[in-house]
């Protein structure tokens, strides 16, 4: 039985399928199993930033799996201890406490938690198309009616404001907020950067109602949109930080950096496999080499490298260009799902963000040489 039979045959049917199987990777490339190469601009919606198949993050993981894999919490550990550490080093001034959890909407829920239980208060205001993940707390922040459809009743005291409206967003903030959540790029609500001040607006209407400030960084951290950090963009710095996809290498991982001061008693919160010695020792691999190959500084050129060869030649039917970094939306006048399935047939690999809005996370490591491939493939298909 081969892999898609499988999986169609065992798997609860979540996602929608495209008919491809891949198999392999290597850096900003993968192949199915036909060997068909692809440029994928899809990365594991944007996990692996340090490309596939990092020779430094498997090596990390196979000397790390030989030592010691699980280690729970109530006790101390030196890949923990050490990844603790660097997290705090590479986060914003004032971030100076972490908590390790395995993923995006894990690490969403912690922040919540959190912030209810510091403040003593219940109400989160978040903003509309935002997108924080699917568990019960994650969903509620999130905005679109089609994702949290079925699922009712969710966790009260959630409302939305539009985003970059700093207006809207202070009259909500008042003393019963518990939490403000934000992401600095809205990625699946279209890749919308936030304005120049809007940040800055929700962190002095935190400041004022005594609520906190909680970004949500779990597709824009660690050298995506051109910075280690989206916000660093905006010289805003949050009470709380959520982190994820990119941290490991493709290793499920997550992190709420906190700011200090803020404290959870013992017994309040927990995982079992957060900071587990080998996501850890893959997660200091990937920071090492994002650090050493300045994959940041490499995302800013090839974001800017890849708009303007796209914008040479504008295809009509594109409506915007929106990018990051290599965090890119291209925004049509049109559904976009034919010209997914067209790219694919084309080599290139990419992810919508919403229905008109091609998404594109290729790995920092990619070439000058696939980045303007890419630009390429995409002028074709939507000439």
């Amino acid at each position: 039985m081969n892999a898609e039979a499988a999986e169609r045959l065992f798997a609860l049917e979540v996602f929608a399928k495209r008919n491809l199987v891949i198999v392999r990777g290597r850096g900003a490339e993968v192949w199915d199993a036909k060997g068909r190469r692809y440029l994928d601009c899809v990365a594991g919606i944007g996990v692996a930033g340090v490309g596939h198949a990092n020779e430094a993050v498997a090596e990390a993981l196979a000397a790390q799996a030989r030592v010691l894999v699980a280690c729970a919490g109530v006790f101390y550990n030196d890949r923990r201890a050490a990844l603790l550490r660097k997290l705090v080093e590479i986060a914003p001034p004032g971030l100076a406490r972490a908590f390790l959890c395995n993923s995006g909407a894990e690490a969403v829920e912690a922040a919540l938690k959190f912030a209810r239980l510091h403040t003593g208060r219940a109400k989160v205001v978040a903003a509309m198309r935002g997108f924080h993940g699917r568990t019960m707390g994650a969903l509620s922040a999130t905005h679109k009616k089609a994702y949290r459809d079925g699922f009712g009743p969710l966790v009260p005291g959630f409302s939305f404001v539009p985003f970059n409206d700093p207006a809207k967003l202070r009259g909500a903030v008042d003393d019963g907020v518990a939490a403000v959540v934000l992401e600095p790029v809205q990625g699946e609500g279209g890749v919308r950067p936030a304005e120049p001040g809007y940040l800055r607006a929700a962190r002095e209407a935190c400041d004022e109602s005594g609520a906190l400030l909680v970004f949500d960084e779990v597709q824009t951290g660690f050298c995506r949109t051109g910075r280690m950090f989206a916000c660093e963009r905006h010289g805003v710095i949050p009470d709380m930080l959520c982190l994820a996809k990119g941290i490991a290498g493709g290793v499920p991982m997550a992190a709420v950096l906190c700011r200090d001061g803020l404290r959870v008693p013992p017994g309040k919160h927990g995982t079992t496999f957060g900071g587990n010695p080998l996501a850890c020792a893959a997660a200091l691999a990937a920071i090492a080499f994002m650090e050493e190959r300045r994959l940041a500084e490499r995302a800013e050129e090839l974001g800017a490298r890849f708009r303007d060869r796209f914008e040479r030649r504008l295809p009509a039917r594109v409506r915007q260009v929106r990018q990051a970094g290599l965090m890119i939306g291209v925004e049509l006048r049109e559904r976009c799902g034919p010209f997914l399935s067209a790219l694919a047939d084309r080599g290139v690999l990419a992810l919508s963000a919403g229905p008109t809005v091609l998404r594109l996370l290729p790995p920092l490591v990619a070439t000058e040489e696939q980045i303007d491939e890419v630009a390429e493939a995409l002028q074709a298909v939507l000439a």
